[in-house]
């Protein structure tokens, strides 16, 4: 690999973009899921009941959970690219705590909207 009117170049990395990117993708779905956790609550708990509240404060708990679990991720796997250069392979491991929260709180943010129509259309139907 070569850079432009330079000698060859090893070293592939880009210091800080691609975790940076990665942890601004993952900060986005979880609060774009908090808030479809939050309008569960808001929307469904005087229709479907307390099962509803506490469903979505659980979704609410797992996205703030995968938060802080993606900047954790960003933080190690960003210093050891650092430290380690164009060596650092192996070092991106797959946040899987932070996709069974997140996929936790989907399915709890449909289950609340599935229940949510259901009951809508018994007492209008």
């Amino acid at each position: 690999m070569t850079r432009r009117g330079s000698a060859p170049v090893d070293e592939i990395f880009d210091p800080g973009l691609q975790p940076e990117r990665t942890l601004l993708a993952w900060r986005r779905t979880a609060l774009a899921l908090a808030v479809g956790c939050a309008a569960v609550v808001r929307f469904a708990a005087p229709v479907v009941g307390p099962v509803v509240v506490v469903a979505g404060l659980v979704g609410l708990a797992l996205c703030g959970a995968a938060y802080v679990g993606a900047a954790a991720q960003y933080r190690r796997v960003s210093g050891e690219l650092v430290a380690r250069g164009s060596t650092g392979h192996g070092v991106l491991t797959s946040p899987g705590a932070a996709c069974a929260a997140l996929t936790t709180a989907l399915l709890l943010v449909g289950a609340g909207a599935l229940a949510f129509v259901v009951a809508r259309a018994a007492a209008h139907g």
